[in-house]
């Protein structure tokens, strides 16, 4: 593979990283938060712990404006920018209502993080590897997620009363570092030709990012042949004629968010307290969920260029639904808490190598490179919007129910999720993006 396109998205990638980060360094600040502000279980659900989450559905939603306009790469630089404002006003903020603010700005960095890093990986890269190059921006979100948990773990007690602040002020460092590196990288071929019609540094880009100039102009002139098919074309992504894409994006984003991946990571050391670890136990065994995640995630990253995304999907929900209604049983029987952690861990391997490898890369895979940031944003926005609301509610749910019902719930999504695998779920690998454009939308 070429040098400079592995370092392109590796660094493009690097947004995945502020995203994991991001979304679960508020686990290590539930509690204390909770004590030092005294708020209700609906106040502290809608403003401390989703409100980062809020921010990401509206980022999401209208990412596609951005990274259609402004660029890929632009839009990534101004997505390190809200990761930096977000990290050092969280941890200073006064009350619970500027703390609100600046996890609002954080979760719209992730959720514009979730559009432009997918759609601009995807378009630098050929076929052959587009699946393990994409893959990078969700290993990049598990490693946030691991170094998130030690870090909480490594911060505990260490300003006191304000460790918190620590923690979620400490984010500051690698979103600065992210906002330079990003500078360095071309920008995308695909939107070069589609949204700017300039095939001179398209071809100058190509010819950095591919191994001859043979490949390059390959890759130009199916582009090229492409955009002038679609030219002129003025439909919205919401016409009649994406339609099947649009379906398989709503459904494996519901189905993603379906799973409970963000009520475990969220709320993972209030759910540990009650399978029975104490406290400092519960935040340890919380980096065994971020370990978990990222080896399993390198599986992931090992087959979907062989394996495909459908295999994929077929063996996380295979693993999800074992998992998620034995943790059920553990509750419900009063199990000792390392068998309830052992199907926690196996529901968190079952979503690294499934859902958690595949959704961001099949949704900037199916749609046509003329709407692909604003199908993505569809998906992504879905995504959050579900995200959004299982956090709202999960404070509640976890004090006001039985830990069980949350599982068995949750279980009985992925049953669906497995009939939508397999009746309904196109395979995208090795295919080009212009390939999957005829096979989808014709």
């Amino acid at each position: 593979m070429n040098k400079r396109l592995i370092t392109a998205s590796i660094t493009a990638s690097l947004a995945g990283f502020l995203f994991g980060f991001d979304t679960v360094v508020i686990s290590g600040a539930n509690l204390p938060i909770k004590e030092l502000w005294n708020t209700t279980e609906w106040f502290h659900g809608t403003f401390i712990m989703s409100m980062a989450l809020w921010g990401t559905v509206v980022g999401a939603l209208f990412a596609g404006i951005p990274t259609n306009n402004l660029g890929r790469k632009t839009t990534l630089i101004w997505i390190g920018v809200f990761y930096f404002v977000s990290a050092v006003g969280s941890g200073l903020a006064p009350d619970p209502y500027s703390f609100s603010f600046f996890r609002f700005i954080g979760g719209l960095g992730v959720g514009v993080s979730s559009i432009a890093a997918p759609t601009y990986i995807s378009e630098i890269s050929p076929a052959s590897n587009r699946g393990r190059l994409g893959i990078m921006y969700q290993f990049n979100i598990v490693f946030g997620i691991l170094i998130a948990y030690i870090s909480n773990y490594a911060l505990e007690g260490v300003g006191g009363d304000n460790d918190w602040r620590i923690m979620l002020g400490i984010e500051a460092v690698p979103a600065l570092l992210y906002t330079v590196m990003v500078f360095r990288v071309p920008k995308s071929p695909r939107w070069l030709i589609i949204h700017q019609d300039d095939q001179v540094q398209a071809q100058t880009v190509l010819s950095q990012l591919t191994n001859s100039k043979d490949e390059a102009d390959t890759m130009l002139r199916t582009i090229e042949e492409d955009h002038q098919k679609t030219k002129g074309d003025t439909s919205s992504v919401f016409s009649a004629k994406y339609k099947r894409s649009l379906l398989l994006a709503f459904l494996i984003a519901f189905f993603n968010q379906l799973s409970g991946i963000n009520f475990i990571l969220y709320y993972a050391p209030e759910i540990l307290q009650k399978a029975g670890f104490g406290s400092s136990d519960s935040l340890l065994s919380s980096i065994s969920i971020g370990i978990v995640n990222l080896i399993f995630t390198f599986l992931g990253m090992a087959l979907i260029d062989k394996a495909g995304r459908k295999q994929l999907m077929y063996i996380g929900s295979a693993g999800y639904i074992i998992s998620l209604f034995m943790v059920a049983f553990g509750f419900y029987t009063e199990s000792g808490p390392i068998f309830k952690l052992i199907f926690i861990l196996m529901f968190i391997a079952s979503h690294a190598v499934g859902q958690g490898s595949v959704i961001w890369i099949f949704i900037s895979e199916i749609f046509p490179n003329r709407v692909r940031a604003y199908g993505q944003a569809w998906g992504s926005g879905t995504h959050w919007v579900f995200a959004a609301l299982i956090t709202l509610f999960g404070a509640v749910l976890i004090n006001a129910f039985a830990p069980w019902v949350a599982f068995v719930f949750f279980g009985s999504f992925m049953v669906l999720q497995l009939l939508y695998t397999h009746f309904m779920m196109p395979e995208t690998k090795g295919k080009s993006l212009e390939e999957l454009e005829e096979e989808l939308v014709g």
